[in-house]
């Protein structure tokens, strides 16, 4: 076990080494920050992980340039790889320990220096996984005033710290920060809004460019071309494929193309069409005939259209505490099924059924007939029991639908105007969370009620077994109607299936007390 992890960890240094084969510096430090991506397991934590987080951790309301120390930060990394491995399949496990000392040694060896606020949130931002829009939008929130207008100032603080990364894994004199990236990446005397800060920034200047090119490399690494590469002649092709526009049919595997490989008369100087899906020559041909008649429709923009002005943010902070999100899913589950789950409503049902059952079960024991009276206490015990029970089902039927209707109206909210704040957007993810304990609350008192029906059942069976007894131990012989009726009873009782509704059991039950009346009737007589 040693010697393999050893050998794991032997593999991990030499990996990033052979990425120094690669001529072209933008595509060299992306495939540098995504294998280190990938070796920390944080391509499969998202922005808004990142966000319940820091949140969780008590760092959305520290100023953003107060220090933090290192065990703070290990506390952090370390509750967003538990989480991970919690939402993780069985088939994919992690080691949230390893990779939590991984990222922390990687961030405080990117840092060099003081450890701050800023650059925790900036570096965990770049480095997470999920969609490209949603981590600048985040950027944004962070680098903007209270009108949604980007602060020059903050955005410097930025670069400065997520430019920390390329310099981390050597490639600082390609990716190295200057005080004039800043400025040269807006333009000057313009206020810039988050529709304008999302197309600058991925389109991308400079200083950025691997950012971009690091998410679409995770967007293609299973992406497979069925053609082979000119220079090695694999066949077939993973990632990107690249295609000569001046040599005719010259096609080339990202691996050859990154290491400057050629072949024939093609030359490196050649310009070359990067392609991130395969398409047959069928498709290309139809593509091209529609866009010449103008059935293609035109491009959509890059990302979504964003209101400029920021909608003003919910304080929910005496609503929902700043804990784990079990506890608090937990706690709010409890306040608002308070009136279903009541322990004394269990109690007290379980206990007048199980003594109905007793009683009944030592009648049939004893095979004697009780007297006048104890019939007539038993018989009026029965009758509300019956009406407490059906009372019970409609209360748990009114408590489903008064539930499912508080959460339906909760779950209306807009997505649009959720998406605009990311700590909105992380209370949303915890109403659904509960919304979903909720919904197996409701199946789990369905499911209570279905148990309940189908006792109430057996009691109305035996009750007519009861009757029918009683009828035929009687000294006053009854009519033979009288006992036709009594004999048909049990065929007639599986006429009604346990239903939502308990109107059919408590209508059998009732026809079952009026028989027992009827065949006692002789005997309560003076």
């Amino acid at each position: 076990m040693v010697m393999e992890e050893g050998g794991q960890r032997d593999r991990g240094r030499r990996a990033p080494q052979n990425f120094d084969a690669i001529y072209l510096s933008t595509y060299r430090t992306a495939c540098k920050l995504r294998f280190i991506q990938k070796r920390c397991n944080l391509h499969l934590i998202d922005i808004y992980n990142v966000i319940e987080a820091v949140r969780d951790a008590g760092l959305n309301a520290v100023e953003l340039n107060a220090g933090i120390s290192v065990t703070r930060l290990e506390n952090l990394v370390s509750s967003l790889f538990n989480q991970l491995s919690k939402r993780l399949p069985t088939t994919h496990t992690i080691n949230p320990q390893q990779s939590t000392v991984l990222l922390v040694e990687f961030l405080l060896a990117a840092i060099e220096c003081r450890l701050t606020v800023f650059s925790v949130k900036a570096m965990l931002a770049t480095l997470c996984g999920g969609k490209l829009v949603d981590k600048l939008r985040y950027v944004f929130s962070q680098v903007s005033d209270s009108n949604g207008v980007l602060v020059l100032s903050k955005f410097d603080q930025f670069l400065r710290e997520a430019l920390k990364l390329p310099t981390a894994v050597y490639e600082g004199p390609s990716f190295g920060y200057t005080q004039t990236l800043a400025r040269s990446c807006f333009p000057q005397q313009k206020r810039v809004m988050l529709n304008m800060f999302l197309d600058i920034v991925a389109d991308p200047p400079q200083c950025l460019i691997w950012l971009p090119l690091m998410h679409r490399l995770a967007n293609v690494e299973h992406v497979y071309h069925p053609v082979s590469c000119s220079y090695c002649r694999s066949n077939g092709m993973t990632g990107f494929r690249y295609r000569c526009l001046r040599c005719r049919g010259y096609q080339l595997c990202q691996n050859c193309f990154w290491r400057g490989n050629t072949s024939g008369s093609h030359s490196n100087k050649h310009q070359m069409k990067e392609h991130s899906s395969w398409k047959s020559p069928a498709t290309k041909i139809g593509r091209a005939l529609s866009r010449t008649l103008g059935c293609v429709s035109s491009r959509e923009p890059p990302h979504p259209i964003y209101p400029e002005e920021p909608e003003r943010t919910l304080n929910l902070a005496n609503i929902i505490p700043s804990r784990p999100v079990g506890n608090t899913s937990e706690a709010m589950l409890d306040f608002l099924c308070f009136s279903v789950d009541s322990p004394s409503r269990q109690d007290d049902e379980h206990k007048l059924i199980a003594r109905y059952t007793t009683r009944l079960a030592e009648t049939e024991g004893t095979g004697v007939i009780p007297t006048r009276s104890i019939n007539f206490d038993a018989n009026k015990q029965k009758r509300e029991l019956i009406a407490q029970l059906e009372s019970k089902n409609r209360e748990i039927l009114a408590e489903i639908k008064r539930l499912r209707a508080e959460h339906d109206a909760a779950c209306q909210t807009s997505p649009e105007k959720s998406s605009t704040n990311p700590t909105l957007l992380a209370e949303l993810r915890l109403l659904r969370q509960r919304k979903d304990e909720l919904e197996q609350r409701m199946s789990s008192l369905q499911e209570s009620r279905r148990e309940l029906m189908v006792q109430l059942e057996g009691l109305m069976k035996l009750l007519k077994a009861q009757a029918a007894g009683s009828s035929h131990s009687s000294p006053s012989r009854p009519s033979p109607s009288a006992v036709r009726s009594v004999g048909a009873v049990p065929s007639q009782a599986h006429m009604y299936p346990p239903q939502d509704s308990l109107a059919g059991v408590g209508g059998d039950v009732q026809e079952a007390f009026a028989q027992g009346r009827t065949h006692f009737s002789p005997t309560w007589q003076p």
